[in-house]
């Protein structure tokens, strides 16, 4: 593999494949049942958009951002907020689906932890999991 498609195959694919089955998965129509856990949900969106934050700093890191890490933190949680507001305006065109705001609040805290704790993970974690200090 040539070294110039290297960050599209390992930062930006990931990004858009997620983005996808996110889409996908929120195109059919909600179950029915209530989960046991009350707002089991909320974490479900807390742990999706963190996930999505974190993909797309990776591919953020790839521009000519690379080296403004607030800038990349910022922008990264902004990109994934604004995926799940959009994921929610099209949850209400869904049959048996609804747009809900506590998603998009669950979907904004998940992306804010999920780029700072990858960014401290990546500056004082070291690869064998101990902490740098």
């Amino acid at each position: 593999m040539k070294k110039r498609h290297k960050p599209f195959f390992f930062c930006w694919l990931p990004l858009f494949i997620y983005c996808l089955l996110i889409f996908i998965q929120s195109s059919f129509p909600a179950a029915v049942e209530e989960p046991s856990l009350p707002h089991a949900d909320k974490l479900g969106h807390f742990l999706v958009y963190g996930l999505l934050a974190i993909l797309f700093f990776r591919a953020f890191r790839t521009t000519f951002l690379r080296n403004n890490e607030d800038c990349l933190m910022l922008l990264s949680m902004l990109a994934s907020v604004l995926y799940g507001v959009s994921d929610e305006i099209h949850q209400y065109f869904v049959p048996s689906r609804n747009a809900d705001m506590a998603d998009v609040l669950a979907d904004t805290m998940g992306s804010m932890c999920g780029v700072f704790f990858y960014w401290l993970s990546e500056k004082h974690i070291d690869c064998n999991g101990f902490w740098r200090g």
